[in-house]
């Protein structure tokens, strides 16, 4: 059979060419469009899909070269950890902590149900982790990550990416369609019983409104030379935080020193006055996070979800009956048993099973009909974001307990 071998530089670029695939069917598709489905997801399935046939069929099989993949998921990884503000919680208040707590909660609850199922099927608990929060509280992002690092010799779960992609991707779709109509019942109930309060929502005053417009764009060549220089010291740092983990015993991610690094100069640069570059160390993020998952998805062994397909399927099952229960009866009511507690719960549920794209497109549907929240718009995303840091944590807690 031939054998089609690409180097780092050439999968990097097939790379480039999936992602705009992907980005040319989503336009063409409303379903995709409407649930938040990365390009970088939709372009790598269809190669990952072509190479299992070619290889199947015994006509070629196109191996690639995943160095440059392993360096974009750090770099990516540092810049979630350059998220984590500590002046920006306390700008939230109360609220954003909470969310953060909640998040916690709920993505710690969301590993106990797919480890615990998953030995019930006889199947490796991690992989039922892949199918918790390292999926839903994670993203597509966090599952491609996490799944290499559990295929790899430290912990050696065959079919780890396939799985967490597959269910990454369920739980995109799964966090838009619950949002809204989780709340709506409880929206319907505040209407009927309170009718003055929900106008007085509607009429919410201007001094207590927020633009929830995304705010515009514009750098220069300093603040990106700045951005990188950040990216590189915290890279570069991070390598011996990494060792100083490793020396703990407790087998962390590779790039779980970066991301600490990150947190820490970023917060020294608040500290000390100077000016972060937050849309630049987004941007080059959002670019890493792309070509990374792109790469992650053209590398799927899709033949290996056919033997888990229904340990999957009840997990994530059982993870939506959660989810649901939780946020109708429990976190309503944490955050007030109000109008913006609906519009924060349709939103939690949002990035809790998908990804903070899916919050704010939940809580839009909402207040686009019954009236703005502002809170929920900065809570929300912030506590989503957060979340993350201390989701990487804990997810390496579940794989070295279960190793």
């Amino acid at each position: 059979m031939f054998e089609l071998h690409l180097d780092m530089y050439q999968t990097v670029g097939l790379a480039a060419v999936v992602f705009w695939l992907g980005n040319l069917i989503i336009k063409k598709s409303s379903f995709l469009s409407k649930y938040y489905i990365p390009a970088p997801l939709v372009g790598g399935l269809i190669f990952a899909i072509l190479n299992t046939i070619f290889t199947a069929s015994g006509t070629m099989t196109i191996s690639l070269d995943d160095t440059l993949q392993s360096i974009l998921m750090t770099v990516f990884f540092t810049t979630v950890g350059f998220s984590a503000s500590l002046p920006l919680i306390r700008r939230g208040g109360k609220l954003i902590a909470l969310i953060l707590f909640v998040s916690v909660v709920v993505l710690t609850i969301q590993n106990v149900i797919g480890s615990s199922i998953a030995s019930l099927f006889g199947i490796d608990p991690r992989l039922g982790v892949g199918v918790g929060s390292i999926a839903l509280m994670g993203g597509p992002g966090t599952a491609a990550a996490f799944g290499a690092t559990m295929e790899s010799p430290v912990y050696g779960v065959e079919g780890a990416t396939a799985v967490s992609l597959a269910a990454a991707t369920f739980g995109l779709i799964a966090g838009s369609m619950m949002g809204g109509p989780t709340m709506r019942k409880r929206i319907s109930h505040l209407e009927q019983n309170s009718q003055i309060a929900m106008q007085e929502v509607a009429a919410t005053s201007e001094d207590e409104k927020v633009s929830i417009e995304e705010d515009k764009f514009e750098t220069n060549s300093t603040r990106f030379v700045s951005a990188g220089m950040l990216l590189a010291l915290a890279l570069g740092t991070g390598v011996i935080v990494s060792k100083l983990l490793a020396a703990t015993g407790i087998t962390f991610p590779g790039y779980m020193g970066a991301l600490v690094m990150g947190a820490v100069l970023r917060n020294i640069v608040e500290a000390t006055g100077q000016k972060y570059p937050d849309f630049e160390i987004n941007t080059i993020g959002e670019v890493s996070l792309s070509l990374f998952l792109a790469m992650a998805m053209m590398g799927l062994e899709l033949w290996v979800l056919a033997d888990l397909a229904i340990p999957i399927i009840v997990i994530l099952i059982v993870q939506v009956i959660f989810m649901f229960l939780f946020s109708y009866f429990i976190l309503f009511n944490i955050l007030g048993k109000n109008y913006h507690s609906a519009v924060q719960t349709a939103g939690f549920i949002g990035y809790a099973m998908g990804s903070t794209s899916n919050a704010m497109a939940n809580m839009q549907a909402i207040t686009r009909k019954y009236g703005p929240s502002p809170a929920s718009y900065i809570a929300i995303p912030i506590g989503g974001t957060f979340s993350d840091f201390f989701n990487a944590i804990i997810i390496t807690a579940f794989l070295n307990f279960f190793t």
